[in-house]
Protein backbone atom coordinates (compact mmCIF):
# COMPACT_ATOMS: atom_id res chain seq x y z
CA UNK A 1 0.00 0.00 0.00
CA UNK A 2 1.34 3.42 -0.94
CA UNK A 3 2.00 5.45 2.20
CA UNK A 4 1.67 8.90 0.64
CA UNK A 5 2.48 10.79 -2.53
CA UNK A 6 3.01 14.42 -3.43
CA UNK A 7 0.48 16.19 -5.64
CA UNK A 8 1.61 19.34 -7.46
CA UNK A 9 -0.93 21.72 -9.00
CA UNK A 10 0.40 24.42 -11.35
CA UNK A 11 -1.92 27.24 -12.38
CA UNK A 12 -1.75 30.76 -13.69
CA UNK A 13 -3.00 32.22 -10.40
CA UNK A 14 -1.59 29.85 -7.80
CA UNK A 15 0.93 27.07 -7.25
CA UNK A 16 0.07 24.36 -4.73
CA UNK A 17 1.60 21.17 -3.39
CA UNK A 18 0.18 18.64 -0.95
CA UNK A 19 0.89 15.30 0.67
CA UNK A 20 -1.92 12.84 -0.12
CA UNK A 21 -2.56 9.40 1.38
CA UNK A 22 -3.60 6.33 -0.58
CA UNK A 23 -7.28 6.94 0.16
CA UNK A 24 -7.21 10.51 -1.14
CA UNK A 25 -6.79 12.34 2.17
CA UNK A 26 -4.79 15.57 2.14
CA UNK A 27 -2.49 15.58 5.18
CA UNK A 28 -0.32 18.60 4.37
CA UNK A 29 -0.65 21.37 1.82
CA UNK A 30 0.93 24.68 0.90
CA UNK A 31 0.17 27.24 -1.77
CA UNK A 32 1.52 30.50 -3.10
CA UNK A 33 0.61 33.00 -5.77
CA UNK A 34 2.12 32.28 -9.18
CA UNK A 35 4.88 34.86 -9.63
CA UNK A 36 4.10 37.46 -12.30
CA UNK A 37 6.41 38.27 -15.17
CA UNK A 38 8.13 36.28 -17.87
CA UNK A 39 11.12 34.77 -16.07
CA UNK A 40 10.69 30.97 -16.11
CA UNK A 41 13.19 30.41 -13.32
CA UNK A 42 11.29 32.68 -10.93
CA UNK A 43 8.22 30.49 -11.29
CA UNK A 44 10.29 27.33 -10.95
CA UNK A 45 11.97 28.54 -7.75
CA UNK A 46 8.58 29.37 -6.20
CA UNK A 47 7.30 25.90 -7.05
CA UNK A 48 10.46 24.17 -5.86
CA UNK A 49 10.24 25.96 -2.51
CA UNK A 50 6.67 24.67 -2.07
CA UNK A 51 7.64 21.10 -2.89
CA UNK A 52 10.63 21.31 -0.53
CA UNK A 53 8.36 22.46 2.29
CA UNK A 54 5.70 19.78 1.79
CA UNK A 55 8.28 17.05 1.17
CA UNK A 56 9.77 17.82 4.56
CA UNK A 57 6.45 16.87 6.20
CA UNK A 58 7.12 13.16 5.74
CA UNK A 59 8.18 10.39 3.32
CA UNK A 60 6.50 10.04 -0.04
CA UNK A 61 6.54 7.28 -2.65
CA UNK A 62 5.75 9.12 -5.89
CA UNK A 63 4.92 12.53 -7.38
CA UNK A 64 1.99 13.53 -9.56
CA UNK A 65 1.86 16.84 -11.42
CA UNK A 66 -1.14 18.61 -12.89
CA UNK A 67 -0.37 21.60 -15.12
CA UNK A 68 -2.36 23.72 -17.51
CA UNK A 69 -1.94 23.09 -21.20
CA UNK A 70 -1.02 22.80 -23.85
CA UNK A 71 1.88 20.46 -23.17
CA UNK A 72 3.93 17.92 -25.07
CA UNK A 73 2.59 14.84 -23.40
CA UNK A 74 3.71 12.52 -21.93
CA UNK A 75 7.11 14.27 -22.09
CA UNK A 76 5.88 16.96 -19.71
CA UNK A 77 7.20 19.97 -21.64
CA UNK A 78 4.63 22.65 -20.82
CA UNK A 79 3.46 25.92 -22.37
CA UNK A 80 0.37 26.91 -20.34
CA UNK A 81 -1.72 29.62 -21.97
CA UNK A 82 -2.30 31.19 -18.54
CA UNK A 83 1.36 31.09 -17.49
CA UNK A 84 3.35 33.05 -20.10
CA UNK A 85 6.66 32.61 -18.27
CA UNK A 86 6.71 28.94 -19.25
CA UNK A 87 7.01 28.28 -22.95
CA UNK A 88 8.50 24.89 -23.72
CA UNK A 89 9.42 24.48 -20.05
CA UNK A 90 10.62 20.93 -19.18
CA UNK A 91 8.54 20.62 -16.02
CA UNK A 92 8.53 16.82 -15.74
CA UNK A 93 12.29 16.66 -16.22
CA UNK A 94 12.90 19.40 -13.65
CA UNK A 95 10.69 17.78 -11.01
CA UNK A 96 12.19 14.36 -11.62
CA UNK A 97 15.75 15.67 -11.36
CA UNK A 98 15.15 17.74 -8.21
CA UNK A 99 12.65 15.64 -6.27
CA UNK A 100 12.27 12.24 -7.92
CA UNK A 101 15.09 10.31 -6.29
CA UNK A 102 14.14 7.22 -8.28
CA UNK A 103 10.45 7.53 -7.43
CA UNK A 104 7.73 7.48 -10.12
CA UNK A 105 6.93 10.97 -11.40
CA UNK A 106 3.98 11.52 -13.74
CA UNK A 107 2.34 14.54 -15.32
CA UNK A 108 -0.90 15.33 -17.09
CA UNK A 109 -3.11 18.24 -17.98
CA UNK A 110 -4.38 19.71 -14.72
CA UNK A 111 -8.00 19.18 -15.68
CA UNK A 112 -7.39 15.48 -16.43
CA UNK A 113 -5.81 15.13 -13.00
CA UNK A 114 -8.71 17.02 -11.43
CA UNK A 115 -11.26 14.82 -13.20
CA UNK A 116 -9.54 11.66 -11.97
CA UNK A 117 -9.54 12.91 -8.39
CA UNK A 118 -13.19 13.94 -8.54
CA UNK A 119 -14.17 10.59 -10.06
CA UNK A 120 -12.37 8.64 -7.33
CA UNK A 121 -13.05 10.67 -4.20
CA UNK A 122 -15.12 13.74 -5.06
CA UNK A 123 -18.44 14.66 -6.64
CA UNK A 124 -18.16 11.83 -9.18
CA UNK A 125 -17.45 9.08 -6.70
CA UNK A 126 -19.33 5.94 -7.70
CA UNK A 127 -19.91 7.13 -11.27
CA UNK A 128 -18.08 5.68 -14.27
CA UNK A 129 -18.61 8.57 -16.72
CA UNK A 130 -17.44 11.94 -15.39
CA UNK A 131 -16.37 15.29 -16.80
CA UNK A 132 -14.18 17.26 -14.42
CA UNK A 133 -14.11 20.94 -15.26
CA UNK A 134 -11.95 23.74 -13.86
CA UNK A 135 -13.15 27.33 -14.32
CA UNK A 136 -10.52 29.74 -13.07
CA UNK A 137 -7.86 31.81 -14.84
CA UNK A 138 -8.58 29.46 -17.73
CA UNK A 139 -11.27 26.88 -18.47
CA UNK A 140 -10.14 23.27 -18.72
CA UNK A 141 -11.68 19.84 -18.60
CA UNK A 142 -10.78 16.20 -18.23
CA UNK A 143 -12.72 13.00 -18.86
CA UNK A 144 -13.19 9.71 -17.08
CA UNK A 145 -15.25 7.37 -19.25
CA UNK A 146 -16.05 3.79 -18.36
CA UNK A 147 -14.02 4.32 -15.19
CA UNK A 148 -10.90 5.18 -17.19
CA UNK A 149 -9.19 8.54 -17.66
CA UNK A 150 -9.23 9.49 -21.33
CA UNK A 151 -6.06 10.91 -22.87
CA UNK A 152 -6.92 11.46 -26.53
CA UNK A 153 -4.35 11.51 -29.32
CA UNK A 154 -2.14 14.15 -27.67
CA UNK A 155 -3.19 14.04 -24.01
CA UNK A 156 -5.66 16.91 -24.40
CA UNK A 157 -9.01 15.08 -24.45
CA UNK A 158 -11.75 16.94 -22.60
CA UNK A 159 -10.39 20.44 -23.28
CA UNK A 160 -13.87 21.97 -23.07
CA UNK A 161 -12.55 25.50 -22.74
CA UNK A 162 -12.03 25.63 -26.49
CA UNK A 163 -15.50 24.55 -27.49
CA UNK A 164 -17.12 27.58 -29.11
CA UNK A 165 -19.75 29.17 -26.88
CA UNK A 166 -20.34 32.42 -28.79
CA UNK A 167 -19.56 32.23 -32.52
CA UNK A 168 -17.66 35.35 -33.52
CA UNK A 169 -17.29 36.28 -29.86
CA UNK A 170 -14.25 37.60 -28.00
CA UNK A 171 -10.77 36.59 -29.07
CA UNK A 172 -9.37 33.63 -27.15
CA UNK A 173 -5.77 33.05 -26.15
CA UNK A 174 -5.74 30.03 -28.46
CA UNK A 175 -6.26 32.32 -31.45
CA UNK A 176 -9.91 31.50 -32.06
CA UNK A 177 -13.02 33.52 -31.25
CA UNK A 178 -15.89 32.85 -28.89
CA UNK A 179 -14.32 29.91 -27.05
CA UNK A 180 -15.89 29.08 -23.70
CA UNK A 181 -12.61 30.11 -22.07
CA UNK A 182 -12.80 33.55 -23.70
CA UNK A 183 -16.24 34.08 -22.15
CA UNK A 184 -16.23 32.26 -18.81
CA UNK A 185 -12.71 32.44 -17.38
CA UNK A 186 -12.24 34.76 -14.42
CA UNK A 187 -10.42 37.61 -16.19
CA UNK A 188 -13.00 37.57 -19.01
CA UNK A 189 -15.87 37.87 -16.53
CA UNK A 190 -14.13 40.78 -14.81
CA UNK A 191 -13.47 42.54 -18.13
CA UNK A 192 -17.10 42.06 -19.18
CA UNK A 193 -18.31 43.54 -15.90
CA UNK A 194 -16.06 46.59 -16.32
CA UNK A 195 -17.38 47.08 -19.85
CA UNK A 196 -20.91 47.05 -18.40
CA UNK A 197 -20.09 49.74 -15.82
CA UNK A 198 -18.57 47.84 -12.88
CA UNK A 199 -16.41 50.26 -10.86
CA UNK A 200 -15.04 47.94 -8.20
CA UNK A 201 -11.83 45.89 -8.27
CA UNK A 202 -11.45 44.35 -11.76
CA UNK A 203 -11.11 40.73 -10.68
CA UNK A 204 -13.56 37.87 -10.76
CA UNK A 205 -13.83 37.41 -7.00
CA UNK A 206 -14.70 41.06 -6.43
CA UNK A 207 -17.21 40.96 -9.28
CA UNK A 208 -18.75 37.82 -7.74
CA UNK A 209 -19.17 39.61 -4.42
CA UNK A 210 -20.76 42.51 -6.26
CA UNK A 211 -23.12 40.17 -8.08
CA UNK A 212 -24.18 38.55 -4.82
CA UNK A 213 -24.87 42.06 -3.48
CA UNK A 214 -27.06 42.80 -6.48
CA UNK A 215 -24.82 44.95 -8.70
CA UNK A 216 -26.37 44.90 -12.18
CA UNK A 217 -23.13 44.96 -14.16
CA UNK A 218 -21.66 42.16 -12.08
CA UNK A 219 -24.83 40.08 -12.32
CA UNK A 220 -24.95 40.51 -16.10
CA UNK A 221 -21.32 39.44 -16.49
CA UNK A 222 -21.84 36.29 -14.44
CA UNK A 223 -25.14 35.57 -16.19
CA UNK A 224 -23.32 35.61 -19.55
CA UNK A 225 -20.63 33.26 -18.25
CA UNK A 226 -23.12 30.91 -16.60
CA UNK A 227 -25.27 30.74 -19.71
CA UNK A 228 -22.24 29.93 -21.85
CA UNK A 229 -21.17 27.18 -19.46
CA UNK A 230 -24.61 25.60 -19.25
CA UNK A 231 -25.14 25.68 -23.00
CA UNK A 232 -21.78 24.10 -23.81
CA UNK A 233 -22.21 21.47 -21.10
CA UNK A 234 -25.57 20.43 -22.52
CA UNK A 235 -23.90 19.65 -25.84
CA UNK A 236 -21.01 17.83 -24.19
CA UNK A 237 -23.20 15.54 -22.09
CA UNK A 238 -25.28 14.71 -25.19
CA UNK A 239 -22.10 13.80 -27.06
CA UNK A 240 -20.50 11.73 -24.30
CA UNK A 241 -23.47 10.30 -22.33
CA UNK A 242 -22.11 11.39 -18.94
CA UNK A 243 -23.39 10.83 -15.42
CA UNK A 244 -21.69 13.68 -13.54
CA UNK A 245 -20.10 17.02 -14.39
CA UNK A 246 -17.97 18.32 -11.53
CA UNK A 247 -17.17 22.04 -11.76
CA UNK A 248 -14.31 23.44 -9.69
CA UNK A 249 -11.94 26.40 -9.72
CA UNK A 250 -12.22 29.90 -8.32
CA UNK A 251 -15.00 31.07 -10.63
CA UNK A 252 -17.17 28.13 -9.56
CA UNK A 253 -17.17 29.56 -6.03
CA UNK A 254 -19.27 32.56 -7.15
CA UNK A 255 -22.50 30.94 -5.98
CA UNK A 256 -25.96 31.77 -7.34
CA UNK A 257 -24.86 34.49 -9.81
CA UNK A 258 -23.02 31.79 -11.80
CA UNK A 259 -24.90 28.62 -10.93
CA UNK A 260 -28.46 29.89 -11.47
CA UNK A 261 -27.90 30.87 -15.14
CA UNK A 262 -25.70 27.81 -15.68
CA UNK A 263 -28.39 25.42 -14.48
CA UNK A 264 -31.12 27.30 -16.33
CA UNK A 265 -29.22 27.18 -19.64
CA UNK A 266 -28.34 23.52 -19.12
CA UNK A 267 -31.95 22.58 -18.38
CA UNK A 268 -33.16 24.48 -21.46
CA UNK A 269 -30.80 22.54 -23.76
CA UNK A 270 -30.42 19.14 -22.09
CA UNK A 271 -33.77 17.75 -23.23
CA UNK A 272 -32.91 14.18 -24.18
CA UNK A 273 -33.88 11.45 -21.74
CA UNK A 274 -30.25 10.57 -21.01
CA UNK A 275 -29.08 14.17 -20.56
CA UNK A 276 -31.83 15.44 -18.29
CA UNK A 277 -30.63 13.38 -15.35
CA UNK A 278 -26.96 14.37 -15.53
CA UNK A 279 -25.74 15.92 -12.28
CA UNK A 280 -23.88 19.21 -12.81
CA UNK A 281 -22.44 19.98 -9.40
CA UNK A 282 -19.65 21.88 -7.61
CA UNK A 283 -16.40 20.03 -6.99
CA UNK A 284 -16.50 17.64 -4.06
CA UNK A 285 -12.83 17.88 -3.11
CA UNK A 286 -12.84 21.58 -2.28
CA UNK A 287 -10.23 24.20 -3.11
CA UNK A 288 -7.40 21.66 -3.31
CA UNK A 289 -9.09 19.31 -5.77
CA UNK A 290 -6.23 19.94 -8.19
CA UNK A 291 -3.63 18.76 -5.67
CA UNK A 292 -5.56 15.59 -4.83
CA UNK A 293 -6.17 14.98 -8.53
CA UNK A 294 -2.47 15.30 -9.30
CA UNK A 295 -1.76 12.75 -6.60
CA UNK A 296 -4.34 10.43 -8.19
CA UNK A 297 -2.09 10.19 -11.24
CA UNK A 298 0.34 8.08 -9.20
CA UNK A 299 -1.90 6.55 -6.53
CA UNK A 300 -3.15 2.97 -7.03
CA UNK A 301 -6.77 2.96 -8.22
CA UNK A 302 -9.35 2.04 -5.58
CA UNK A 303 -11.19 -0.18 -8.11
CA UNK A 304 -9.98 -3.15 -10.15
CA UNK A 305 -7.12 -2.15 -12.41
CA UNK A 306 -8.98 -3.46 -15.45
CA UNK A 307 -11.42 -0.57 -15.08
CA UNK A 308 -8.77 2.12 -14.88
CA UNK A 309 -6.13 0.99 -17.34
CA UNK A 310 -5.00 3.97 -19.37
CA UNK A 311 -1.98 5.74 -20.69
CA UNK A 312 -1.35 6.93 -17.16
CA UNK A 313 0.21 3.49 -16.61
CA UNK A 314 2.55 3.78 -19.58
CA UNK A 315 5.10 4.98 -17.05
CA UNK A 316 6.01 8.41 -18.31
CA UNK A 317 9.05 8.27 -16.06
CA UNK A 318 10.39 5.53 -18.34
CA UNK A 319 12.84 6.62 -21.05
CA UNK A 320 11.35 4.41 -23.77
CA UNK A 321 7.89 5.83 -23.13
CA UNK A 322 9.19 9.38 -23.36
CA UNK A 323 10.96 8.67 -26.61
CA UNK A 324 7.71 7.39 -28.11
CA UNK A 325 5.68 10.25 -26.59
CA UNK A 326 3.11 12.12 -28.55
CA UNK A 327 3.14 15.84 -29.10
CA UNK A 328 0.37 18.35 -28.60
CA UNK A 329 -0.07 21.81 -30.05
CA UNK A 330 -1.62 25.00 -28.80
Amino acid sequence: MTAAVLGIDVGGTKLACGRVTGDGRLTAVRRTATPPGEDPETVWRALADLVDAVGAEGPYDAIGIGCGGPMRWPDGVVSPLNLPAWRGFPLLERVRARFGGGRPVRIHNDAVAYALGEARWGAGRGAAHVLGMVVSTGVGGGLVLGGRPVDGATGNAGHIGHVVAEPGGPRCGCGGRGCLEAVARGPAIAADAVARGWTGDPDAQAVAAGARAGDRAALAAYARAGQALGTVLAGVVALLDLEVVSVGGGVAQAGAPLWDPLRSAFAAQARLHYTRGVRVVPAGLGPYAGVVGAAALVLPPPVPASLLESSLTRGVDDDSSRDAGKRSGA
